[in-house]
C-alpha cells in the first residue's frame, strides 16, 4: 500500500503567526504518526517561516516513522540535512521568495549538479528522490543522476482532476511508467487532496509513498487530524 507522509509545515505556519509553541509541532507530529501516518514531511526555507532548522533538529529525535527533508540543495541546506541525517531527502528547485513548490527539476540541464549532490547523500545513507515535472525525460536523467526516487509534481493533475479525471491521469502516466520501468522508487503529493488521491493511487498502483500538507491540514480543520488521517489512509488502501 502506498505510505502517507504528513508534511506539517502549515502546523509550523499558524505556530510562527502568533509566536510561542502553540500549536506543539513536536507533539503534532507524534500525534500524526499515533494516528496512522508513516513519515512526516517538512520543507524548512532559508526564511523560516514555517519549519525552522530548529524544529527539524527536534523532530529527528522524536519521528519514529520516516522523516521527509524537502528543499532546494543550497548550501545551508544541504549541512542541515548532511547533519540531520533523515530517512528520505527530496531536492526541489524552489526559489527564495516561492510560496509553495510549482515546477521540477529541468533533470537534463542540471545533471552534473544533481549527480554531485545525489552522491553526497547517498554516501551516508540519505534516500534521495528528485522532484520532477510529469515528463519522461526528466525521470529519466534523474535516474541517471543516481536517484533513488523520483516525486511527481501533482499540481497540473490536481487542477485537471475536477474537470477531467482521465486525461489528468493521462498526463502521468508516460512519467510513472518511466519511473516503473527503469526501477525508480515513486512519490508523489502536492496538491493531492480526498477527491483526487483515490484515483491517482489506482492507476499507479507502484506510488510508494505521498506526502500532503495543505489540504490534508485543511481538512483537519473540520474532520479533526486523526480522523483526517483515517481518511486519507482509506482512500490509500482501497485504490487497487
Amino acid at each position: 500500500m502506498t505510505r502517507l507522509s504528513v508534511n506539517i509545515n502549515k502546523v509550523a505556519t499558524l505556530r510562527n503567526a502568533r509566536g510561542g509553541n502553540l500549536p506543539d509541532v513536536e507533539q503534532f507530529a507524534v500525534d500524526c504518526e499515533g494516528f496512522g501516518a508513516e513519515g512526516i514531511t517538512v520543507h524548512p526555507r532559508p526564511d523560516e517561516r514555517h519549519i525552522t532548522r530548529a524544529d527539524v533538529r527536534a523532530l529527528k529525535e522524536i519521528v519514529t516513522t520516516e522523516f521527509n527533508i524537502e528543499g532546494n540543495p543550497e548550501p545551508a541546506f544541504m549541512d542541515l540535512v548532511l547533519e540531520v541525517k533523515p530517512t528520505q531527502v527530496t531536492l526541489v528547485p524552489d526559489a527564495h521568495d516561492q510560496l509553495t513548490s510549482n515546477h521540477g527539476w529541468d533533470t537534463k540541464a542540471h545533471f552534473a549538479k544533481l549527480t554531485t549532490i545525489i552522491q553526497r547523500f547517498k554516501n551516508v545513507g540519505i534516500r534521495v528522490s528528485v522532484f520532477v515535472d510529469a515528463d519522461a525525460e526528466m525521470v529519466e536523467y534523474a535516474a541517471k543522476a543516481g536517484a533513488d526516487r523520483v516525486e511527481l509534481y501533482t499540481g497540473p493533475y490536481a487542477e485537471v482532476y475536477d474537470k477531467d479525471p482521465e486525461t489528468a491521469i493521462n498526463m502521468y502516466r508516460a512519467a510513472a511508467e518511466k519511473a516503473r520501468d527503469l526501477g525508480l522508487g515513486l512519490n508523489a503529493g502536492h496538491d493531492l487532496n480526498l477527491r483526487n488521491l483515490k484515483a491517482f493511487v489506482t492507476a499507479f498502483p507502484w506510488v510508494d509513498e505521498v506526502s500532503i500538507g495543505h489540504a490534508l491540514i485543511a481538512d483537519a480543520l473540520y474532520l479533526g487530524i486523526q480522523e483526517t488521517i483515517k481518511q486519507y489512509r482509506y482512500a490509500l488502501s482501497n485504490s487497487n
